[in-house]
């Protein structure tokens, strides 16, 4: 039997999942905890889970170890295990923090934007501007403290059906502040893309995930190894003459994040159509996110083997 192509797969052949862990009761559960007991006896909990899902959990665990081999390399089973619980702990505080400020209000956590002057002036081009963030920290502050751009926001998103974790505007019972494009639409969303750019809008998009076919990703450096990063919104950003601004954020405190413009990339127009005309530009945004994993190593939040990707590009 013929094999499929495997420059033609899809996102339904993609190796990572947005779908979430644990089971539905697991999340009303903690949600129950943030509305009667705070923020500090949800955490409480969730350091008995994460044990559980670490230490008798092999296929989770096996999930952050294609990150933590890379970023730790020469570690042996304890110090693994040790790096595992800690990478798990803080994405799990990543979203109850996510769900605190739907719950609880965003007076609850302390979230500091660094150089919004710069994204404003980015702004004052007229051209619009590309916000490429990762999974990393806890993005969804961002996504909830953007109103000072006075402009509208839409963000890139690919949801899976039967998802059972919720955003912090669904906690709290208010319209989606921003306006979804689904990657799964027609022509990836591309043209939606254009149209908000052009009318000096801003677009919110994840830099290290793939979304559809990998023809439209470029093979760059990213700690040690080969990686499949989209260059679709910088292809973009050439055609309008939009700014990319990265911006990434990081848990600071118990109760406070950063979230700050690691650069700002410029593409010329008309820079091209392939692959090896964005390469560039993708790196600046792997280098970008590889000096984020030296600085904050328990807040990279991929799990899956980014570096086997790539050889589907062959």
């Amino acid at each position: 039997m013929k094999t499929a192509d495997p420059v033609q797969r899809d996102h339904r052949d993609a190796q990572w999942t947005a779908r979430s862990i644990g089971t539905h009761f697991g999340h009303k559960f903690f949600y129950l905890l943030i509305r009667f007991g705070g923020r500090q006896t949800a955490y409480f909990f969730l350091s008995f889970v994460v044990i559980f899902y670490v230490f008798f959990t092999p296929s989770i665990r096996k999930k952050a170890d294609y990150y933590l081999s890379r970023r730790f390399k020469g570690k042996h089973f304890p110090g693994r295990l040790a790096d595992s619980y800690r990478i798990y702990l803080n994405l799990g505080k990543a979203l109850i923090d996510r769900a605190v400020i739907g719950i609880l209000g965003e007076g609850k956590m302390n979230i500091e934007f660094r150089k919004q002057e710069e994204l404003l002036n980015l702004l004052k081009e007229g051209r619009g501007m590309v916000l490429m963030t990762a999974h990393v920290g806890c993005w969804q502050t961002a996504m909830a403290t953007l109103r000072f751009l006075n402009v509208p926001v839409h963000l890139l998103m690919q949801r899976e059906d039967g998802d059972i974790d919720l955003h912090y505007y669904e906690h709290a019972g208010i319209p989606c502040p921003y306006r979804i494009i689904d990657p799964r639409g027609y022509m990836g969303g591309v043209l939606e893309m254009i149209g908000v750019l052009k009318k000096g809008e801003v677009i919110c998009v994840m830099g290290d995930r793939l979304l559809g076919s990998v023809k439209g990703a470029a093979t760059v450096d990213f700690l040690g190894g080969k990686v499949l990063f989209p260059f679709s919104a910088f292809k973009i950003a050439s055609a309008t003459g939009t700014p990319v601004a990265v911006l990434l954020s990081h848990k600071s405190s118990p109760a406070g994040y950063v979230l700050e413009v690691a650069r700002v990339i410029r593409v010329p127009r008309d820079a091209g159509k392939s692959e090896k005309d964005f390469s560039s530009y993708v790196s600046e945004f792997a280098q970008a996110l590889e000096l984020y994993t030296e600085a904050h190593p328990y807040q990279f939040f991929n799990f899956y083997n980014m570096w086997e990707g790539h050889l589907r590009n062959q």
